[in-house]
């Protein structure tokens, strides 16, 4: 069994030496045979992590044109849009899918890596997780195609990710259907704390948390296997 344990504290004495010491003390006094994978560390500093807005104007975008050996060639400023919209608030990823409910069929519990590929990351605080189905393999069966896509959609919501993820049961998710991409976006808020530095989990930058959701069984009709 491996055990780990992680303190954070704003001030390093809480987590320094007097808390390592009695860990390492009490856990040589239980059950013979326990050993440690490592020597405690040192108190290290981490970073939080804030998102905030910063208003348009006050951000140039700056396209820069590289020569062929790597030198700046060109800098071309990309001049402010002339019209703006607010943002919807999630409107876009609160609202269901566009696509009718599947009729009733006989279905098999397989993992959703089945046909469905993934990438995952962080995003400050956040983790991010692209779902698609690839069209390698489906370019003479474009109907099947098609018809794995309007299920991915129809699956992944919001209540079926805190399924799929359980550390996310208490967190906003938001999911943003792409079916002219094949696939679906999910954000989950706060499921890596207050970002990549200051994260306990064993994937603080959400890389493997794709492959995790492959990997979760889920009930597919057999037409599209």
């Amino acid at each position: 069994m491996l055990l780990r344990v992680t303190a954070l504290d704003p001030a390093p004495e809480p987590v320094g030496r007097a808390f390592t010491s009695v860990a390492v003390e009490l856990a040589l006094a239980s059950y013979p045979g326990f050993a440690i994978t490592a020597p405690p560390a040192k108190p290290v500093p981490y970073g939080v992590y804030h998102p905030a807005y910063v208003d348009r104007a006050a951000v140039e975008h700056t396209v820069v044109v590289l020569d062929a050996d790597g030198s700046e060639k060109e800098r071309v400023l990309v001049p402010h849009p002339a019209r703006t919209v607010e943002p919807d608030d999630g409107e876009l990823a609160r609202r269901p899918s566009p696509y009718p409910a599947p009729v009733d069929t006989l279905t098999r519990r397989v993992p959703l890596g089945s046909f469905v590929h993934a990438r995952s990351g962080d995003k400050g605080g956040d983790a991010n997780i692209g779902l698609w189905v690839a069209t390698s393999g489906h370019r003479h069966d474009p109907e099947r195609y098609a018809a794995r896509v309007t299920w991915l959609t129809k699956l992944i919501s919001p209540s079926r990710i805190r399924e799929l993820v359980p550390e996310a049961a208490d967190l906003e998710v938001e999911v943003y259907p792409l079916p002219n991409l094949g696939g679906v976006n999910v954000v989950v808020k706060g499921l890596l704390g207050e970002g990549v530095a200051a994260s306990t989990r064993f994937d603080p930058q959400a890389k493997g948390l794709g492959e995790w959701v492959r990997s979760r069984m889920v009930s597919v009709e057999d037409a599209l296997l």
